[in-house]
Formats: structure tokens, sequence, C-alpha cells
């Protein structure tokens, strides 16, 4: 019976530095560890709005760098493009009903909504709210230019806004209408964790939603206060042939005009063409 050969020789592995040694993978990244902060981003940056256009559902998403163990909040502010907003009143005036005065409101954005893990009121304080303009209540909606002097406890020339103690009313009318539209909203259960630290939130675009620049905030609280902020931008535009008479529309505001009188003319001189051949 033949013998087996001997064993190869063992071959021994270079010494490794201590340098060389991967350590093992953090928990956190080193730049979150001692930082609460929040990151976000939108599924659409961009909205197309032609002829066909019923409205727009986006995803907002991100995720909370949390390394305390204390609870957070997110809420979820987006705002459209500014618009003047035009009201009046009916008024009884010797038993008939009359508009009132048109009263003109500035700045005031042409879309608006909130979302939240729950009720803004339960995340901070009045103050704190009112400080940021988030929430529907403190929207910063600025009253008419027009002003007026009164005198108010013993002061003489007190400078206040025309509509006096009913700006809250016209306020609320405001708000209401927008509402009405669907294009004011606040939802306090709009943002959901779907794991731990990742959150997501919708953002509904109506038919009617102006085209322009959005703005979006993603406050983050803890406490009551706010700790981290991200900012974030959607554009709503026009496409196509509405996009072309648009600008149109507003370069050329006299010639558009003018082309609309003549169209219309044309339409009705053809009309009571066909019509006078049928008799």
């Amino acid at each position: 019976m033949q013998a087996l050969p001997p064993p190869p020789p063992a071959i021994e592995a270079p010494p490794i530095e201590a340098a060389a040694v991967a350590a093992p993978a953090p928990d956190r990244s080193e730049a979150t560890t001692g930082e609460l902060r929040v990151a976000a981003a939108l599924t659409d940056a961009q909205v197309h709005v032609d002829s066909g256009f019923t409205g727009a559902s986006i995803v907002l998403y991100g995720a909370v760098f949390n390394p305390t163990p204390d609870p957070v909040d997110v809420v979820v502010v987006v705002r459209g493009p500014d618009a003047p907003v035009r009201l009046v009143k009916k008024t009884r005036n010797m038993g008939v009903w009359l508009n009132s005065r048109p009263v003109l409101f500035e700045g005031a954005p042409g879309f608006y909504m909130t979302a939240s893990t729950r009720p803004l009121s339960d995340i901070a304080d009045f103050g704190q709210l009112r400080r940021l303009g988030v929430g529907v209540d403190h929207l910063r909606i600025d009253a008419p230019e027009e002003v007026g002097t009164v005198t108010r406890y013993g002061v003489r020339d007190v400078v206040v806004s025309r509509l006096g103690d009913d700006y809250l009313d016209w306020r609320r009318a405001v708000i209401r209408l927008k509402e009405a539209a669907a294009l004011y909203d606040t939802d306090p259960d709009g943002v959901e964790f779907v794991d731990r630290g990742l959150f997501r939130a919708e953002v509904k675009l109506p038919t009617v939603a102006p085209t322009g620049k959005y703005y979006a905030e993603v406050w983050l609280f803890q406490d009551g206060e706010p700790r981290s902020v991200s900012n974030l931008t959607l554009t709503v535009e026009k496409v196509g042939i509405e996009r072309d008479i648009y600008e149109f529309a507003h370069r050329r505001p006299w010639l558009y005009g003018l082309l609309c009188v003549v169209l219309a003319a044309l339409t009705g001189y053809g009309a009571s063409r066909i019509f006078s051949r049928r008799d």
C-alpha cells in the first residue's frame, strides 16, 4: 500500500495592522448622532396643467433623525402663490338687499394645507404657532390697505383698517370660501409614520389649484418647540396650447381682448348666416 503524500506546509498570513481593521458600522451616521433633524422630499416637484387636468396627488416623504428617547411630531405646511381675494357683503338698505363696497384682501395664499401627526394645538402652544404662521388660524392675510383714524380709549387719531371690528369676520369669510373650493385644508392625522423614523404625507391639489411656485415646510417639533425644518419647492405650470393662450393674454391684454371681440363677432355673424339660410 502506497503511503499518502505529506500535507502542504501551512502559509502564514502577514500581520494586519490595527488601522486596517474595519470598525463595525454605527447605528447612526456620525453626522447625525448628536443632531435632531428632519429631511424630506417630494415624489414630483413639477405638476403640469392642461385641458384634461383633474387634480394631482403628490406624496411627501422623509426621515426623522432622533438620537434622543423623547418623541417628536412632524408638521407639513404647503403654501401656494399669493393672490388677491375680492369679497362683497349683502346689506339691507330700505328693504332692498344690495352688495356692499368690495373688500380686497392682498397676500392670501391661493392654496394652503397643513398635515400633522396630531392636532396642532397638542403639538405647540398658540404663541409658537402664531409666530411660525403654522395653521389656518395663524395664517397671515393682509387687511385692505385703506385705513382710517378713530378715537379709542381716549386716544385720538388711532389708525385702523376701514373694516374695523369686522376684520375677523371678513377674514373668516376668506378662509371659508377657500375651504369650500378645496384650496385650504387641515388634516390633524395627515402625517403617518410608516416605519421608525420614516414618514409620509399626501399633498392633494384640486382642479382649480393656481399655477406658480408652491413652498413646503416640514417642521419637526419636540416638547412644543421647533427643532428642525426642511424646505421644499413645487411648481405648478400650464402646458400645451393653454399655456400659450395664458401667456399671450397676460403679455398683450389689449390685443387679446380685441381678438376675442373679433372672434365673437365672426362667430355671431356665421351663426346668423347659417340660420338665415334655413329660413
